[in-house]
């Protein structure tokens, strides 16, 4: 059973991660050499970084959708009315000082043959080797005779922008007295501790704008992440306005009536003014369509290189990958995307690659001042390259009444935020 890590720790382990894997320094690569990256989140850019720090002579192109990034992590503090959605983007321009060739256009697919990535503008990027971290798409095909179109009825808000505001504004103009039904999906999904923190924030602005509203959380599982902390938190700061109806109550989805925001299920039904549905996730489209995932929906790779099962010199980081059992989390995407890019140089000269060690820190905000966190130390296997956790390592934080602690980490919190996203995006 792994030990629990001190806040000491904990925080230690977050701003070590923050920096270069624990790699050493490499030779130059080849001149002639071209890096294309797609994705523009943690893990994208954390690679393009990596590389062009690491080998400055090697053409790196980075690929992203909007010329601003809306991070998912801190959306929740939006959603719940603590933050404006312009504190949580960020724009690719210091980015631009470090060479980096930045396009911004979507990323079609990927030729995989010819080492050609289609772009929406009608260009093709050529590569040696191509980093994919374009995160994920929904799975409507997994849910009771709706489409995408419901998302804007009934938000998900598991991408960061438009919807989170949808959400949030749903949420302030309901009722007094109101219900409001989160909807998780089965594992896995990116972020597993969100839709908990989720809950958390907005049962934060409701005990101040509408108190005798309700929290259902229709979950697609059983248990979930940091479980008895967020419980015991629930019952600490808002008793009685959080209720966790697990799968074995409801057994699932049945049919879903958007206009009259109900949800049947297998065991019942649930009544709410709004409902955040959040879909089962896979793979982004770029990733399927490819090939990349064979028939699952995330892409199989090598623990040690990061590069795909079916595909020589591609290489996918973040949701997107099985990642054995790193979680689906922003910081995680960094980790690895720094790990990617040594493992990228070291192929791009024929060397060894060397077995990083990668570390997740992920903190959740139950309220204002109260944080609760858990972190793990992942290497891949020396006989599998599958990336498991260090015997030994990573934990929760302590439970119990320790509120020096949850304010503690809760400041941790915002400090891992800021450090993180000034790394990424920062001068």
């Amino acid at each position: 059973m792994p030990r629990k890590l001190s806040r000491r720790q904990a925080f230690g382990l977050a701003g070590a991660a923050l920096g270069t894997p624990m790699l050493a320094a490499s030779a130059r690569a080849q001149p002639t050499a071209r890096v294309v990256v797609v994705g523009g989140g943690f893990g994208g850019v954390a690679a393009a970084r990596t590389l062009r720090r690491l080998a400055p002579d090697i053409a790196v192109t980075l690929v992203v959708e909007s010329p601003v990034f809306t991070t998912c992590p801190f959306s929740n503090t939006v959603i719940g009315g603590m933050r404006d959605l312009q504190s949580i983007q960020f724009s690719y321009d210091a980015l631009q000082s470090t060479a980096i060739d930045i396009h911004v256009d979507k990323a079609l697919g990927v030729e995989t043959g010819g080492k050609r990535i289609r772009l929406a503008s009608g260009e093709s990027l050529t590569y040696d080797r191509a980093i994919l971290s374009p995160g994920i798409d929904f799975r409507y095909d997994a849910l009771p005779d709706i489409g995408p179109e419901v998302a804007e009825q009934l938000p998900h808000a598991w991408k960061a922008g438009a919807q989170t505001l949808l959400l949030r504004d749903q949420i302030r103009a309901m009722r007094q007295g109101g219900t409001i039904i989160i909807a998780p999906p089965d594992n896995p999904f990116r972020c597993p501790p969100g839709p908990y923190e989720r809950a958390s924030l907005i049962a934060h602005y409701l005990s101040r704008h509408n108190p005798t509203a309700k929290i259902l959380i229709v979950d697609g599982k059983d248990k979930f992440s940091k479980q008895s902390l967020f419980q015991a938190a629930w019952d600490e700061l808002y008793p009685g306005m959080i209720t966790f109806i697990p799968f074995s109550e409801h057994a699932g989805l049945k049919s879903i009536d958007v206009g009259q925001r109900r949800i049947d299920t297998f065991f019942g039904s649930f009544d709410a003014d709004v409902i955040n549905l959040i879909p089962p996730q896979s793979a982004a489209k770029i990733v399927l369509d490819a090939g990349l995932a064979g028939t699952g929906y995330w892409c199989e790779i090598d623990g040690l290189t990061f590069e795909s099962k079916v595909a020589e010199g591609v290489h996918v980081i973040g949701d997107a990958a099985i990642v054995g059992d790193m979680p689906k989390s922003g910081f995680s995407a960094s980790t690895q995307g720094k790990a990617c890019a040594h493992a990228v140089l070291a192929l791009l000269r024929d060397n060894p690659p060397e077995r990083a060690l990668l570390m997740n820190t992920c903190y959740s905000l139950v309220g204002p001042d109260y944080g609760i966190s858990v972190a793990g130390v992942y290497q891949s296997d020396t006989e599998t390259n599958r990336l498991s956790s260090l015997p030994g390592t990573g934990g929760t934080s302590e439970a119990g009444n320790l509120p020096q602690l949850r304010q503690d980490e809760a400041a941790f919190a915002r400090g891992w935020y800021a450090n993180l996203t000034q790394e990424l995006f920062g001068a």
